[in-house]
């Protein structure tokens, strides 16, 4: 009779701590990095690194722009809805995130930053250390609203989404001379990234974080502001640069399937998000999903500063980000990777 009620003690009190990961579902998508998932969160800071000027937000709703890099929603929104989460994911720093949102997730990521320590310094966007102490100050507001157990909960069950490298690598290596001055190959700077991108998920890990999806880079040298600047015009993309990113993927992948088994790690879980392979696809076969322009920018590019009059044909929205239309193609396979991968 005692091990009866023993077992079914075990079963509630399991019950209670896990129900917001029953089924394989997720309670909250929490997010980091830069401005592929930053959803407003630079509109409070003193750089010139912000989404929410025309043309941004054009498809949003209301046609306003919210700090959000792109035409309408961007990857983290997206990725959001694809995990039966919420439609939009709110920026932590906006002026007032009601409990449902803090319980549900928010998005500490932003535009332009980098885990490279010169990346985010040299466009005044938040820090690495900046996005760990805001996730701190996240994890106390939960805790407020919550209560300590339940918001150890959400923590350890929500998906965290990082994306870090894009603009150290087109940024920081690339756009500048710093790497060179600092005696950095492409093989050890890309080394040295997927290293600060490791610590930078340890210290999330250390505030409770447990399922990591990381998101490799995206292919930096078929964006229309690399074709233009690199060299190849906007008829071809740089294979150099798609090199690097391809290099610095490739280690990030290795990393997140030796992570979860370091003492460092314990408990923890990592799936390896494939943007490069998933966008290089759709930009290769544009035509197939339903896009007519592939190489050019929607808006915001020397040859078309006024936007197009349709964002949804176009694989980018501006020099750099993708529109909208992309990231809800590549997603499909994205979340269902992410979901089998943490569940």
């Amino acid at each position: 009779m005692c091990s009866k009620i023993t077992l079914v003690l075990t079963l509630f009190s399991s019950y209670f701590i896990s129900t917001d990961a029953v089924n394989g579902s997720f309670p909250a998508l929490l997010a980091f990095g830069d401005s592929i998932l930053d959803t407003g969160n630079n509109n409070f800071l003193l750089t010139f690194m912000k989404g929410n000027i025309w043309p941004y937000g054009r498809s949003f709703s209301m046609r306003r722009a919210t700090g959000r890099f792109g035409n309408g929603r961007v990857f983290s929104d997206i990725v959001a809805e694809g995990l039966g989460i919420k439609k939009i994911l709110p920026a932590y720093r906006k002026l007032f995130n009601s409990p449902s949102d803090l319980r549900t997730g928010v998005c500490f990521a932003s535009g332009g930053a980098g885990v490279d320590p010169v990346t985010s310094k040299l466009l005044r966007v938040l820090t690495p250390k900046d996005q760990v102490n805001d996730f701190k100050g996240y994890i106390r507001k939960l805790k407020a609203t919550a209560g300590p157990s339940r918001a150890s909960s959400i923590v350890s069950n929500a998906v965290i989404l990082v994306s870090q490298g894009n603009n150290d690598i087109g940024i920081s290596y690339f756009g500048t001379p710093t790497a060179a001055f600092r005696g950095l190959t492409p093989n050890r700077y890309t080394t040295k990234l997927a290293g600060w991108n490791k610590q930078f998920m340890k210290e999330l890990y250390d505030q409770g974080a447990r399922k990591f999806a990381v998101m490799g880079v995206i292919p930096l040298g078929c964006l229309p502001m690399t074709r233009i600047f690199l060299g190849g015009f906007v008829i071809t993309c740089n294979f150099f640069a798609n090199r690097v990113a391809e290099q610095y993927n490739g280690k990030l992948r290795s990393g997140t399937k030796s992570w979860g088994r370091e003492a460092g790690f314990r408990g923890a879980k990592f799936v390896y998000v494939d943007m490069y392979n998933t966008l290089m696809d759709v930009i290769k076969n544009y035509r197939r999903y339903g896009f007519s322009n592939e190489k050019n920018g929607c808006c915001c590019m020397i040859t078309a500063i006024i936007p197009c009059p349709n964002p949804d044909k176009y694989v980018f929205y501006d020099f750099v980000h993708p529109s909208e239309k992309a990231y809800r193609t590549i997603s499909k396979k994205l979340v269902q990777d992410i979901k089998n991968g943490l569940a």
